[in-house]
């Protein structure tokens, strides 16, 4: 596996998400590159256009990491959205940089900071903010 996904992000998410970037220095941070290389690639859409199944800033997703066999359920939230009870992911955690702009049944090979690749297969979007007419959160 490759060949990433192709992935869509929603403008505002993008702008969010470089100012972040602009904000840490790329040393202290081993997902930062990682995401910087994710939202070169992406399609970029307005907020309105995004589709139902695509897991955007905010969304709440269910998804299997092939190698441990286990699935989790995760809302994908920017750095300073972060709490002690586990639910949430960062942005900038591998895993998080690797669910943005995916849609259910996209997997993607991600580097672990460890060394080697995680598989992870997106399953299901629980809640995604602009399905439900959140479009400017």
């Amino acid at each position: 596996m490759n060949k990433k996904p192709e992935i869509t992000i929603s403008s505002l998410d993008l702008e969010r998400l470089y100012k972040i970037i602009d904000l840490i220095p790329k040393s202290s941070v081993a997902g930062v590159s990682g995401l910087e290389e994710e939202l070169a690639r992406a399609n970029i859409v307005d907020p309105e256009q995004i589709h139902p199944d695509l897991v955007t800033m905010n969304s709440t997703v269910k998804f299997a990491v092939e190698s441990s066999m286990k699935e989790f359920t995760l809302t994908l939230v920017y750095p300073k959205d972060i709490d002690s009870k586990g639910e949430r992911i960062s942005i900038l955690a591998p895993v998080g940089s690797a669910l943005l702009g995916l849609t259910i049944g996209d997997k993607i090979e991600w580097p672990k900071p460890g060394g080697g690749f995680i598989k992870v297969t997106i399953q299901e979007i629980l809640y995604q903010p602009e399905r439900d007419g959140e479009l400017h959160r």
